[in-house]
């Protein structure tokens, strides 16, 4: 089984996936709607979005085909670096605030959290709520020595929990929304979203089946 866990970040505006840049750059949008579109492995993709990534704000892009079993992912950070492009080997991965397995000390203590409740599982399937509820609501934040300083300090310590939540003169900061999608050999998918609207938590789940051409 396949299993991918997500979280949304922001002030109570809720515009994007963390801190919202003060300008806008080209962004890598039309990438996973061209996935979708075309019929192209995912180094197809991620190939030709590296010749121009730096033109886009920061980012982190994975594709995955789930019927080649083949996964790449592309990131444009940190700054100033080369394009990040790799294929995705079979195993555990974990995704924050840099790019992909980055020893960022929220994805090392995640990192750690899922490999704990997998041993308790065992050979049996996860419970996926379980993980929600238990793992992407931690709000343990880190020892400030270890913060990697890309921040002013105290931001960058709030912000170092797997789930975030601070107020700021701009309204209260945080996690709004956690998802986890799961996908079984035999096609079933299963996503599973819990969203924060309007001050109040709820819960939605779509289940499917792919079909391979």
């Amino acid at each position: 089984m396949v299993g991918l866990f997500k979280t949304r970040q922001s002030c109570f505006s809720y515009q994007c996936f963390g801190a919202s840049s003060p300008f806008r750059r080209q962004d890598p949008r039309g990438s996973p709607s061209s996935f979708l579109e075309e019929h192209k492995e995912p180094y197809g993709i991620c190939g030709p979005t590296a010749h121009n990534a730096h033109q886009y704000n920061g980012f982190n892009l994975i594709v995955a085909d789930i019927a080649t079993k083949s996964m790449v992912s592309i990131s444009n950070r940190p700054k100033g670096e080369p394009i990040h492009i790799q294929q995705v080997s079979p195993g555990l991965h974990v995704l924050s605030n840099a790019k992909l397995d980055s020893p960022m000390p929220k994805a090392l203590r995640l990192r750690k959290s899922i490999r704990q409740m997998m041993n308790k599982y065992g050979k049996n399937e996860v419970n996926v709520k379980e993980m929600i509820e238990k793992l992407m609501k931690d709000k343990v934040k880190a020892d400030k020595s270890k913060l990697p300083g890309i921040c002013a300090l105290d931001m960058e310590f709030n912000l170092s929990s797997i789930f975030v939540e601070m107020d700021t003169p701009q309204g209260l900061c945080g996690t709004r929304s956690t998802a986890a999608l799961t996908i079984r050999a035999s096609g079933e998918v299963s996503f599973c979203d819990k969203y924060l609207e309007k001050g109040v938590w709820f819960e939605k789940t779509i289940n499917y089946h792919i079909q391979n051409e």
